[in-house]
């Protein structure tokens, strides 16, 4: 179990960093994409029963209001 959950998991946590990492950077058309390649990860992992349903929607939902903030300071 561990060995087909461990992909899915470093997966979505990658595209989650990489959101985080261009929000701040203030790349905004870049930070909407890797926002949106992060929330498919979250789903699919919690899809998979990796994560949680609600690990997943609450990561969502910080992701994107990290990058609405970062788009309207």
């Amino acid at each position: 179990r561990r060995t087909r959950n461990t992909p899915l998991r470093t997966k979505a946590r990658t595209h989650v960093q990489n959101a985080r990492r261009l929000i701040g950077a203030n790349d905004l058309e870049a930070a909407e994409r890797a926002v949106r390649d992060a929330t498919v990860a979250l789903d699919k992992a919690a899809q998979k029963g990796v994560i949680h349903a609600n690990n997943a929607a609450r990561r969502k939902s910080r992701l994107m209001l990290q990058l609405h903030r970062g788009r309207n300071p």
